[in-house]
């Protein structure tokens, strides 16, 4: 029965990866009524994976892989240094600012999308990496995430690195991230998933061919009165397999990080 309900939610993606191994004109042929050559055709070429690569996908794709992880670079320093405050530091208001921070996770994105984009365009903002960035780099969830993991961590800790003369910056350098690898690991999914996926903000702040990254690029092999259905999947299929690749190999850290989330002192 496992196995069963693995394979069937294997297919699609087999599916889109057939697809973009095999002409255009056949993607659909066997759909209606449902063939086997639907999910093994008899001619494979790598047509559409070469045209996709000779295009402005590669760019695209690139753009998306520096923007991610610059974003998971710099959001993994600001995010922790304010779950660490959050969690272990006493200063007035805060659990307000983290109820304020709670709250601000649960709007969606696409509700302040264009306010945001008027400020970035009064700043200048526009077509730049900057721009793309910035957005992702606060990311409450990953936030909030931190903190509940650095909330389990014994006091008796950072009290012991008082005494060796630390301050507060040397106990969450030399204490607190060593011993939170799994939360960091999870942070760091979570803003590269989220940035990784993103379209509606890269599409208003990097129209441009310059910055336009993969989620974009993929939405314009459809025209007017075409649609280039090889393109799409070949584009689908390697816009999938990177954060595929990366979610199985650090599920685990991931998993352990929830499991932890809700630890308090």
């Amino acid at each position: 029965m496992i196995v069963l309900v693995a394979l069937l939610f294997f297919a699609p993606l087999w599916w889109v990866t057939i697809s973009a191994l095999r002409p255009s004109d056949e993607i659909f042929r066997y759909i209606s009524p449902l063939s086997l050559r639907c999910f093994w055709p008899e001619g494979w070429t790598p047509a559409n994976v070469v045209s996709l690569w000779e295009g402005s996908f590669r760019r695209a794709i690139l753009n998306s892989i520096f923007v991610s992880v610059v974003t998971v670079v710099v959001g993994l320093a600001i995010c922790s240094m304010a779950a660490f405050a959050l969690a272990v530091i006493d200063f007035p208001f805060r659990n307000t600012i983290f109820m304020v921070m709670v709250i601000s996770f649960l709007i969606p994105f696409d509700a302040i999308a264009v306010p945001l984009f008027g400020i970035m365009r009064e700043l200048k903002l526009q077509n730049s990496y900057t721009g793309l960035i910035l957005p992702g780099i606060g990311n409450g969830l990953a936030v909030f995430l931190l903190r509940q993991f650095f909330l389990g961590i014994p006091k008796e800790l950072r009290e012991a690195g008082f005494v060796d003369g630390m301050n507060w910056f040397g106990i969450y350098w030399r204490i607190y991230l060593p011993l939170s690898g799994p939360a960091i690991i999870s942070a760091a999914l979570i803003l590269f998933i989220f940035q990784w996926q993103a379209y509606l903000w890269p599409l208003l702040i990097a129209p441009g061919p310059d910055y336009k990254v993969a989620a974009v690029a993929i939405a314009q092999f459809s025209g007017q009165y075409d649609v280039d259905f090889g393109l799409i999947f070949a584009a689908a299929l390697f816009i999938s397999i990177i954060p595929m690749v990366i979610l199985t190999l650090l599920q685990r850290f991931y998993s352990t990080s929830v499991a932890s989330s809700g630890s308090k002192e």
